[in-house]
């Protein structure tokens, strides 16, 4: 596997990426590219690191895997490339915003002007085997990206962490609760939402408050 990161990040990256472990992730994901459709396009695997500068960053959304259907997955979590159907998460995410901020409801999928604007939007796992859920787990993805959380938290200061659903709010344990704001809900998916965990949480709201009371740029969402 081909490591470009943005140099932002790289410098920030660098012990982790010198690891064996992350050596031996490298290793599997290239055998698993060269042997397997897998998702997103190889260019794309760390487009979250592209679009969002470690300087520039304000918020962090964590999500767990990348889309694992045809033509989903671009790199950043819970988005899907131009043109391609909404997954029902996704079209969660927008109706909250829909409701939240007045926004409407976008078109577009692709949440690349999120990235521009200082969101960071992990996967806990950057690569996943065509429709096989979960199949790039436990690799030493998570190594890495609770790494990043752990560097973020240490180097930056009032940065939003949004953890949605169970499994990103395990994530809380690895950032510092008197250095930044979190937000945490349910998760957006339609089994969490449909029973009021998720609609209502004014997440979208609440990060440009907090952006706008420490004099940062608010999010066009």
């Amino acid at each position: 596997m081909q490591v470009k990161i943005a140099d932002s990040w790289k410098n920030i990256l660098q012990n982790e990426l010198d690891t064996s472990y992350f050596k031996e992730l490298s290793d599997y994901v290239e055998l698993e590219y060269q042997h397997h459709i897998c998702f997103p396009k190889e260019k794309d695997i760390f487009a979250a690191f592209d679009f969002c500068s470690f300087d520039n960053l304000k918020v962090v959304i964590i999500g767990q895997d990348p889309y694992h259907g045809e033509n989903q997955a671009n790199g950043l979590c819970f988005s899907v490339e131009d043109g391609i159907g909404h997954p029902p998460s996704l079209k969660n995410i927008f109706k909250e915003i829909s409701t939240d901020v007045k926004n409407e409801y976008p078109q577009s999928g692709n949440l690349e002007k999120w990235a521009k604007q200082g969101v960071l939007l992990l996967n806990a796992t950057l690569t996943v085997r065509a429709h096989e859920a979960a199949s790039h787990q436990k690799q030493g993805w998570e190594t890495f990206t609770d790494a990043i959380i752990r560097q973020i938290s240490d180097k930056k200061e009032q940065i939003v962490f949004l953890l949605w659903g169970g499994f990103a709010r395990k994530k809380v344990k690895l950032i510092d609760k008197k250095k930044h704001h979190i937000l945490e809900s349910g998760h957006p998916s339609p089994l969490s939402a449909n029973r009021g965990y998720w609609f209502g949480n004014e997440h979208f709201s609440k990060t440009n408050l907090f952006l706008k009371s420490i004099n940062k740029p608010e999010i066009d969402w």
